[in-house]
């Protein structure tokens, strides 16, 4: 969103961002709040710590949430993707007749396990405005039938990412140094709902990193999440996953020096859908731990595999990425041009495209 929030500042159009709170710890929140340029926000709301399930944190929201807007009288709101806060925030636009904007609107799984799945689905159909990132999630859009009117526009993901890994501060290539003394690496990121809150899959993702720690001297870097930590612990398998020879450990890295260890990896394992269409971006090759991908694009010109959650799989597409990744770069970017901010803000000011 923050290339959002720039264009606005850029064009002198009155905007205001809302903080949810739905990450919390420091390096999730306000580290890369920082790296993003958005130290101060107009509105931070402060999520309870007994506030814990799907229910809870969106009603928490949706309920804070509608009195900024009573507050404030925007005429759009912009939610991006499809996380709880995204959810609570167009439901309270839209009961309050503030009209919807979808960043990233048509994104599909169809696979009905995951949380997000259900957000985007609902967000769709009750945004005014649907800006999808390419082709094929317009024609999801049709085919779901949706009331809004649809954009191609492009990812703002493609904005935000060309923009912050032009270059890096000394800091962020000194810890890639430190972290990966200077040897070859790749990047694992493990957080989803339906892998890490498994008990049976999480046990899987560690067994296939011993198999893969005896077959290959490649360094694994793994910023774990806190949610991920917590099952960790919660499953008593903390001491087993340190014991894996070539994993680094670490905490959650800032946007800057994510998107440093990302460009300079040699492939990335992921869970997560931004990261898929980062590496993307950034040339970086990707295996993605899951049976499906709301990122089809990424399948289809090359840069990334869908292994799901067994080890044989994993193991063999790990072993043959370490092989011959790098010789599978050059595939083209199919999110856009760097310029999807531009056109969300022309449709949110004029309801339409002012210059292509």
């Amino acid at each position: 969103m923050t290339p959002l929030v720039h264009e606005c500042k850029e064009r002198g159009i009155d905007h205001l961002v809302i903080h949810t709170g739905q990450h919390y710890s420091e390096n999730m929140d306000a580290d890369i709040m920082e790296d993003a340029g958005l130290q101060k926000v107009d509105y931070h709301i402060t999520r309870p710590e007994n506030c814990v399930t799907h229910a809870q944190q969106t009603a928490y929201m949706l309920t804070n949430i509608e009195e900024v807007l009573m507050k404030e009288e925007p005429d759009v709101l912009l939610v991006c993707g499809d996380a709880n806060t995204n959810l609570a925030g167009a439901l309270a636009a839209r009961k309050l007749h503030v009209k919807v904007g979808h960043v990233e609107a048509g994104l599909r799984s169809f696979d009905w396990r995951m949380p997000e799945e259900h957000n985007r689905v609902m967000i769709d159909h009750i945004s005014e405005y649907l800006f999808a990132p390419t082709d094929l999630s317009k024609k999801h859009l049709v085919n779901d039938g949706v009331e809004g009117e649809v954009f191609v526009v492009g990812n703002t993901i493609v904005d935000a990412t060309l923009n912050n890994s032009k270059s890096f501060p000394q800091e962020v290539k000194d810890k890639l140094k430190d972290i990966t003394e200077g040897e070859p690496y790749i990047i694992l990121t493990a957080h989803r709902e339906e892998n890490v809150d498994n008990e049976e899959i999480l046990k899987t993702f560690i067994e296939s990193l011993e198999e893969i720690s005896e077959m290959s001297d490649l360094k694994i870097i793994f910023p774990a999440h806190p949610r991920t930590q917590k099952r960790l612990e919660e499953f008593g398998l903390e001491d087993r996953i340190n014991r894996v020879s070539n994993l680094v450990i670490t905490e959650p890295f800032g946007y800057k020096e994510f998107m440093c260890f990302l460009k300079n990896a040699e492939f990335v394992m992921t869970d997560s859908g931004g990261i898929q269409e980062e590496s993307c971006i950034l040339q970086t090759p990707c295996m993605t731990l899951r049976d499906n991908t709301e990122r089809p694009e990424t399948v289809e010109v090359g840069a990334n595999r869908i292994v799901g959650t067994q080890k044989k799989e994993i193991v063999t597409n790990f072993l043959a990425l370490e092989k011959d990744g790098k010789s599978q770069k050059g595939w083209r970017n199919p999110f856009g041009d760097g310029f999807t901010s531009k056109r969300i803000i022309d449709v949110s000011i004029t309801g339409k495209i002012l210059d292509n």
